[in-house]
C-alpha cells in the first residue's frame, strides 16, 4: 500500500463544495469521449467527472453514475441524458442491462472517498471528529467498522491492519485490541475518540499518520472495496463496446496492483509458471498506459488529495469481425 492512505490530508478544507474531481482533464481524454456515446461514472461523489463527461455530449449521448451513497444523488443534475443508480459499482452490468444497456463506450472509476464524506463527521470516516465508529459507504449495510473492531478474531484483525494499512505493528494492535475488549464496557470502543485514546500507547511514529493508516485499513474492510473493485473489473470487457475505454483513478497501491495487473493480463491470477502449461489466458483489454498518469504539480498544490492518485486506462481491442473486415479491405485495395 501507497504511503499516502486515504486520510483527512486528502480533504482540501480551502475548497468549497463536496468535493474536486481527480485528473480530470486526463479522465475526459483518457475516455476518448464520442459525442453520441454510452459513458458509465462508477463512483458519481460530487459529480464533477459527470458534469464533465456531459457536457462532452451531444442529446443523443448518455451517462450512467452508480453511487452507494445516497447524499451524492442530492449531487445530480438536472439533465435528461443521465440515469443515476444508487447502487455499488460491483452490480454494474445488472443495473445496466435492467435499465436495456448491454454495451457502452467508457467506464470510468475515481475510487477514492470524497472529501464530503471525511467532512461529514457522523460517517466516522475522519480522525478528525469524534462520531461513530462506522464507515459505511452505503448506509444500507449492517457491518460497521465498530463491528469489525469488536469481533473479528485476532488473527483476522491482524492481516487487515497489516494488508489494508501496512500498520508498523499491526500484530500487536490486534493482540490490544481484543485484550480491551475483554475488560472495556460494550461501547468502550464505539466511538472514534474512544478508539483512539484506549490505543495511544500502540501508535509508531506520527499519530495522525498511524490512525489514518489504521482507519484506511478499516473503511477497505467495511465497505469490501477491494471485492468490489474486482467485481467491477471482470464486467468491463463484456461491457465495454470494441475499442470502448476504461480509465480507473486509484489511491493507494493494492487498489493499483489490482487494475494494472488485470489490464495486462485479463487476470487476478498470476501467470502459471508451468512449462508444460501453454494456455494463455484471454485479455480483451489493450494497456494505453504503460505507465500511471499522476497528477502535475499545480493540481496538487490546488487539491492536497490528488498526491496520490494514479490514473491507468486501457481499451477494449478490436474484435475478430471487425479485424477480419480491415484485412479483406486492405486486400482488395493492394
Amino acid at each position: 500500500m501507497g504511503k499516502n492512505p486515504d486520510s483527512d490530508q486528502h480533504s482540501d478544507s480551502r475548497s468549497p463544495g463536496y468535493h474536486i474531481p481527480v485528473l480530470l482533464n486526463e479522465s475526459l481524454e483518457g475516455l476518448n469521449i464520442q459525442p453520441d456515446g454510452v459513458y458509465v461514472d462508477c463512483t458519481f461523489g460530487g459529480g464533477g467527472h459527470s458534469r464533465a463527461i456531459l457536457q462532452q455530449l451531444g442529446k443523443s449521448g448518455k451517462l450512467v453514475a452508480f453511487d452507494q451513497d445516497e447524499e451524492a444523488r442530492q449531487n445530480s443534475p438536472d439533465d435528461e441524458r443521465l440515469l443515476f443508480v444508487p447502487h455499488n459499482f460491483r452490480h454494474l452490468q445488472r443495473f445496466l442491462r435492467l435499465h436495456q444497456i448491454n454495451a457502452v463506450d467508457g467506464i470510468l472509476a475515481d475510487l477514492g472517498v470524497s472529501s464530503h464524506q471525511f467532512d461529514e463527521a457522523r460517517r466516522g470516516f475522519s480522525t478528525r471528529f469524534d462520531a461513530a465508529l462506522d464507515m459505511r459507504m452505503d448506509q444500507r449495510q449492517s457491518i460497521t467498522a465498530f463491528d469489525v473492531v469488536n469481533t473479528y478474531s485476532e488473527e483476522r484483525l491482524h492481516k487487515l491492519f497489516e494488508q489494508y494499512g501496512e500498520v508498523t505493528n499491526a500484530k500487536t494492535l490486534a493482540k490490544t485490541i481484543v485484550q480491551l475488549r475483554s475488560v472495556l464496557p460494550p461501547a468502550g470502543l464505539k466511538t472514534i475518540e474512544a478508539f483512539k485514546n484506549a490505543l495511544r500507547g500502540m501508535v509508531k511514529g506520527n499519530p495522525n499518520k498511524y490512525f489514518a493508516q489504521v482507519f484506511q485499513a478499516l473503511r477497505i474492510e467495511v465497505n469490501d472495496e477491494l471485492g468490489a473493485l474486482k467485481e467491477m473489473l471482470q464486467q468491463v470487457p463484456d461491457l465495454l463496446k470494441s475499442g470502448g475505454r476504461v480509465v480507473i483513478i486509484t489511491f493507494h497501491s493494492l487498489e493499483d496492483r489490482l487494475v494494472k495487473n488485470f489490464f495486462r493480463r485479463g487476470s487476478f491470477d498470476e501467470p502459471d509458471q508451468n512449462p508444460f502449461v501453454n494456455t494463455e489466458p484471454v485479455n480483451e483489454l489493450e494497456v494505453i498506459t504503460k505507465k500511471p498518469v499522476i497528477a502535475s504539480e499545480k493540481e496538487t498544490r490546488e487539491n492536497p488529495r490528488a498526491r496520490s492518485a494514479k490514473l491507468r486506462i486501457a481499451e477494449k481491442k478490436q474484435s475478430q469481425e471487425n479485424t477480419k473486415t480491415k484485412n479483406k479491405n486492405s486486400n482488395r485495395t493492394e
